[in-house]
């Protein structure tokens, strides 16, 4: 429980006097922070993993005070889930940002793939982090798991999606578990490249994903002639 939760004075003070000027800058104030401690948060938990971590050597790492994130993210375990949703906002935002309805839906496919893998090269101890507590039963963060899979599964299945509108694919082929497998696959591969294998290229990686989705398209007979 944190001081604010027990009653007492908050460990920062809340902004006061002309406090409606400085509420308005306080979400981007926030938001800096949450970046700062995200990166500390990242290249930590991939040294020691999560549960190997104290609040202290993250706000250090950050260059914030232990105060600045208990009344900003409350426990450790809040501040956890809050970097996890951090960090799906920024691959979100990277795989939607290559979606076109004018462009073709297997290459708009290849694009966000690619995207992933930008995101696990630049960002592999969050990839650890969601591998290692993302399938862990029980997990401390499995609600938190379970919305933020969610959303990125809506989005592979979106793209999915496009990709049935455009061309004919495979019936037999569950969409579930075709975009499930692309969603896994862009961890796993990612990871696997950066840890074990950092000679294999993006585009390897990314032709290795994209056979899944090539192999759902239906391949058309050759005209008659």
């Amino acid at each position: 429980m944190t001081t604010s939760q027990r009653g007492g004075s908050p460990a920062e003070p809340s902004p006061a006097g002309p406090g409606d000027a400085e509420k308005k800058l306080r979400p981007a104030r926030t938001n800096a922070t949450k970046q700062k401690l995200f990166d500390a948060s990242m290249e930590l938990i991939g040294e020691r993993g999560a549960a190997g971590v104290t609040v202290d050597e993250i706000a250090t790492a950050a260059g914030v005070s232990k105060g600045t994130v208990y009344y900003n993210f409350g426990s450790k375990s809040d501040l956890i889930a809050q970097l996890l949703r951090h960090g799906v906002d920024i691959l979100m935002a990277r795989l939607l940002s290559v979606r076109d309805d004018s462009a073709d839906p297997l290459a708009a496919m290849e694009e966000m793939i690619g995207q992933a893998m930008d995101f696990m090269a630049e960002y592999p101890s969050f990839a650890r982090l969601w591998v290692s507590e993302n399938w862990r039963t029980p997990s401390e963060w499995q609600d938190t798991f379970a919305e933020l899979r969610a959303r990125l599964l809506a989005v592979i299945g979106s793209a999915i999606d496009g990709v049935a509108t455009a061309y004919p694919v495979d019936p037999a082929v569950s969409r579930g578990s075709l975009e499930t497998a692309i969603f896994g696959a862009c961890f796993v591969v990612g990871l696997d490249r950066q840890t074990y294998n950092p000679e294999r290229t993006r585009e390897q990686s990314v032709a290795a994903i994209m056979a899944s989705m090539r192999g759902y398209v239906v391949k058309q007979p050759p005209a008659q002639a």
